[in-house]
């Protein structure tokens, strides 16, 4: 599968993509609530467990997956507990870490925490959970996204190698776009706000 390089979009797109997304969509919300709680099970100022912060979370964010694939139960729960315990460190290590000093050397990292999470999570699921645990290092994607960016989704637990790919490509974008520093806020939920309004709605 060839490299689709998106080009970056312009400021004015990100800005544009931010004022219609908040207009149309409200469960952004969600996401908020989502970044908070994690952050807080993560400093132990909850009495929430950061596998529990994202249980409550997923089944909001993410519930359309569970339409699909069974319920979140017991057995779910203790699965998500696992995956976090087994890569726990290495994730805590690229939540201090942005995106824009991703490198090919990351690959072997990654590529078996998103495989993880991917079987338990689906494709969609695991970048938006990774995300929440790491969210200026892991970027969001949906179908219609990862297709537009020429990475188009296999079968759950076979897209690690199409995650990687999507993550060199919002790395180059964040590095045009001059990162958080330029953006003035996390540049992969503005680039993602675009990507969906772009592709996923069709508003831009």
């Amino acid at each position: 599968m060839s490299l689709r390089m998106i080009p970056a979009p312009s400021m004015h797109d990100l800005q544009a993509a931010r004022q219609i997304f908040e207009s149309n969509e409200p469960r952004d919300l969600f996401y908020r609530a989502a970044t908070e709680l994690v952050d807080l099970a993560i400093r132990r100022e909850t009495s929430l467990s950061l596998a529990e912060a994202l249980a409550v979370l997923l089944q909001t964010w993410n519930s359309s997956y569970y339409r699909f694939h069974g319920k979140f139960d017991a057995q779910h729960f203790d699965e998500l507990e696992g995956v976090l315990s087994r890569h726990g460190r290495a994730l805590m290590a690229l939540r201090k870490r942005a995106l824009v000093g991703w490198s090919p050397q990351d690959e072997t990292t990654i590529d078996p925490i998103f495989t993880d999470f991917e079987r338990l999570l689906g494709p969609v699921g695991a970048a938006k959970g990774l995300h929440l645990l790491a969210p200026e290092y892991f970027p969001l994607w949906d179908r219609a996204i990862a297709a537009a960016y020429g990475v188009k989704l296999k079968e759950r637990g076979a897209n690690a190698e199409q995650y990687l790919r999507f993550m060199h490509i919002t790395g180059s974008q964040c590095n045009t776009l001059g990162g958080y520093t330029a953006i003035g806020r996390n540049p992969l939920k503005a680039l993602d706000e675009y990507n969906y309004c772009r592709f996923s709605r069709k508003w831009l």
